[in-house]
């Protein structure tokens, strides 16, 4: 496993008390140092529209995008929505508690976890309902269909009722011992409930909480707990009916959402989700080598080492090539055809706290420190 794994993750193994230990198992020799990049040819402009600030964010935050809006929080209780063309808020409230796990939203309804389990959904600046949760989260909730599914850490998956609050069911599916403290799958796919549990992708209906169809991307291997770990990371990639996903340190794979079936798996040692077009699926290895499948077969389309050693966000495919960024606060614009380097700037002294977004014509960063930028690919 990847000597820099515990760089925001840790594990959770459940017992009476659920207690939260760092990656140690993953400690080792460093790694070898990337090779410094000089005097980058700009091939494609990037340009910076706005920048706003959500303070410091210390857990797995999840921007959810929405037109021209955007929904973020931070690790102290902040939660806001900002508009994405302009970086203003459109409101902000602040908690009473920390946040272990956000944002979801649907586009008026927003829902986060708070650090003592507690799921609190807000809209247009007010707290609606909390219900205490038995166990953490730290995925984003889904609001969906006027409802709110929560995957917690031991695996389960809870439904509420959007308006009230009430519990409405409740599935879970056993599982490795120790969990990551980083967020999973979730998604909406027609009228099925899709979620990462383990190393598998799972459909559920919405309704009762039955599981429909189960593939698995990665089987759990290894001589411990820690190897054996192969739950599915965010973000994941939809096109049609195709969902694509990783499975930690193991696999990337699509699973055909209407079907439940797998359409293919390759083996590739990764911990950030993947992201895609209609041709092409990317996904950064622990390595800093960032690979490109074939979207529809699977076969290797391209990888390239220029970042090698670095340690990368999760990226966003855009038409004009691939965002990507590294712990030293550089965003990275690779080619789609080859992932030769396009441009690179400098957004923070910090790694990003998520995945890039796109909302209202924006490219949405967030780091570590809260700093929030749009940018503009032209």
């Amino acid at each position: 496993m990847n000597t820099n794994s515990s760089r925001w993750i840790s594990l959770t193994r459940f017992a009476l008390a659920g207690v939260c230990v760092a990656l140690a198992a993953c400690s080792g020799p460093s790694r070898p140092k990337p090779t410094e990049i000089q005097g980058v040819t700009v091939l494609q402009e990037i340009r910076t529209s706005w920048t706003a600030n959500v303070g410091k964010v210390d857990f797995p935050l999840v921007v959810s995008a929405r037109e021209d809006r955007i929904a973020l929080a931070n690790s102290q209780g902040v939660v806001a929505v900002l508009d994405a063309t302009t970086g203003k808020d459109i409101w902000r409230l602040k908690l009473d508690q920390a946040i272990s796990a956000g944002v979801g939203s649907d586009g008026q309804q927003l829902a986060v976890v708070t650090r003592n389990n507690e799921l609190v959904t807000l809209q247009d600046g007010k707290v609606q309902w909390r219900k205490s949760l038995p166990a953490q989260s730290f995925t984003a909730p889904l609001v969906a269909g006027a409802r709110v599914f929560v995957l917690t850490a031991d695996r389960s998956v809870i439904a509420f009722d959007g308006a009230t609050g009430r519990q409405l069911w409740t599935q879970q599916r056993p599982g490795e011992p120790l969990v990551l403290k980083q967020a999973g799958v979730m998604l909406a796919f027609k009228n099925t409930l899709v979620v990462g549990l383990s190393g598998r992708l799972s459909g559920l209906d919405p309704n009762t909480g039955v599981i429909r169809w189960e593939s698995a991307i990665a089987t759990p291997r290894g001589t411990n707990d820690v190897e054996r770990l192969v739950d599915l990371v965010a973000p994941f990639d939809r096109v049609g009916d195709v969902v694509c996903v990783r499975a930690f340190q193991a696999a990337v794979g699509c699973v055909n959402a209407e079907r439940g079936q797998g359409v293919w798996t390759r083996p590739s040692a990764g911990e950030m989700g993947v992201s895609g077009n209609e041709t092409l699926l990317v996904a950064p290895m622990s390595n800093g080598v960032v690979q490109a499948f074939n979207r529809s077969n699977g076969e290797r389309v391209w990888d390239t080492e220029r970042l090698k050693y670095r340690i990368l966000s999760a990226p966003l495919v855009t038409p004009r090539g691939v965002l990507v960024a590294d712990n030293g606060g550089w965003l990275y614009l690779l080619s789609l055809a080859d992932g030769a380097l396009l441009n690179r700037i400098k957004l923070d002294s910090e790694e990003l706290a998520t995945a890039p977004v796109f909302a209202g014509g924006r490219y949405v960063v967030v780091t570590r420190e809260g700093r929030v930028t749009g940018l503009q690919i032209p």
